[in-house]
């Protein structure tokens, strides 16, 4: 969330921030509102400072013995308009509040600018694409032939869209999982969590889901409770109103979770086999840092995300998202993409966002400096260890064989307990 401060002192700035994200806003309405809060606060302390005096002539009278009835009329008067204004109040911050959330991130500085992801800008590639001297099956074809999942069957149970891994597939998708979080917390001393999957409305406000993309979640209506559509909603929210003290920052979490995404925008793109599937695995780094050290760590953040793609000698690049195509809750966004042979295209595996304090914001999530003891908030950062059905997709079309089989290198087989499918 933006702060209104922010707002208040630097409309130009948030205006001129916005509409590099493509988004043109005249701020009338949150202007009167906020200006209409501070009013009714100012009134509202007046009228206790009155009502308090009120109060006091009435100690004095009983005290004294003198007639009270004046002072208890005005005292009651006083209180029921005090209460009129209060819940007008509460009203008006209700409001602005809401209009609050309706407002995406404001990109940082650094940010290239651009319209769309075909404006996105290409920082650095790892490894060569590869070469083959045999006709390539896609990931379809290979795990039909080599029995990996099963979508038709999938389909029967849950509709399309949520993929069935079986036999020496599904310990595939297994140990990728558990390799990914092993990776993270042996060499980069992450905290490992295994969070519920059902998250509350409040948890989903935090990091940005809803309002804005309410319609992409899945709703337990009964429960009021929604689907996690990333492990990044239960981490970030298991600090949600709380005060960490400056000693214990930077906290890093991994995460295992299923996640659930309706898709609702997918129709018309290719969403064969795992490319585009609205249940899938994905193991979440999420990191609660100092608001002066956070871009420090999304650089961390970012090679660590890559060092999982290296170890399983996948070809791929880093693209850092220009402001008309980051997240709503992001200031800076840096994707993985992979290089998938069979498909011949890049495809995006992972996303690392330093969300800055839009997220603490919030979910009032703060920290206790060193020095002058004073609470802020803090700084939120998001990174995918990697989503693993099309990390699947491009192990499986990377390490191919002519006959259809498929042969990973020594050093991947150990990472991923599987030498060879067949």
């Amino acid at each position: 969330m933006i702060s209104i401060k922010t707002i208040r002192k630097n409309p130009a700035l948030v205006v001129e921030k916005l509409s590099q994200r493509g988004i043109k806003i005249r701020f009338n309405d949150i202007y009167n509102l906020d200006e209409k809060c501070r009013l009714l606060k100012t009134e509202i302390n007046e009228l206790r400072a009155v009502r308090n005096r009120a109060s006091d002539d009435i100690r004095l009278s009983k005290k004294s013995g003198n007639d009270s009835s004046k002072a208890v009329d005005e005292a009651r008067y006083l209180g029921g308009k005090l209460k009129k204004i209060e819940l007008s109040l509460k009203k008006n911050e209700t409001n602005l509040y809401d209009k609050l959330l309706q407002l995406p991130n404001l990109p940082h500085s650094s940010v290239p600018f651009g319209n769309g992801d075909n404006e996105n800008v290409e920082i650095r590639v790892w490894g060569e694409k590869p070469k083959y001297n045999f006709p390539l099956k896609n990931h379809s074809v290979l795990g039909q032939k080599l029995g990996l999942f099963d979508f038709e069957r999938s389909a029967k149970v849950a509709g399309s869209g949520f993929p069935l891994y079986k036999g020496i597939g599904a310990k595939l998708e297994r140990n990728i999982i558990s390799y990914m979080i092993n990776h993270h917390v042996d060499k980069y001393n992450y905290m490992e969590l295994l969070p519920p999957v059902l998250m509350t409305k409040n948890s989903m406000m935090t990091t940005g889901q809803i309002p804005k993309f309410e319609e992409d979640m899945y709703h337990a209506e009964k429960d009021n409770l929604y689907l996690a559509p990333t492990a990044e909603v239960p981490v970030t929210n298991y600090h949600r109103n709380e005060i960490l003290e400056y000693s214990r920052l930077p906290i890093n979490y991994v995460a295992y979770t299923p996640c659930f995404r309706r898709e609702s925008g997918s129709y018309g793109k290719d969403t064969r086999g795992l490319l585009r599937v609205h249940q899938f695995n994905k193991v979440e780094l999420v990191k609660f840092t100092l608001p002066d050290e956070s871009y420090l760590e999304l650089e961390k953040l970012i090679r660590q995300a890559e060092s999982i793609i290296k170890g399983l000698g996948l070809h791929y690049r880093v693209i850092e998202l220009c402001t008309g195509d980051l997240g709503f809750a992001a200031a800076k966004t840096y994707d993985i993409e992979i290089w998938a042979p069979g498909e011949k295209k890049w495809l995006e595996v992972s996303s690392c966002s330093n969300f800055e304090s839009f997220q603490a914001r919030r979910g009032n999530i703060k920290f206790r400096s060193e020095m002058k003891r004073k609470v802020d908030f803090l700084h939120t950062l998001n990174g995918s260890g990697v989503a693993t059905p099309r990390l699947m997709v491009a192990l499986l079309e990377t390490y191919q064989k002519e006959n259809g089989t498929i042969q990973f290198p020594n050093e991947v087989a150990e990472l991923i307990g599987i030498k060879e499918i067949k």
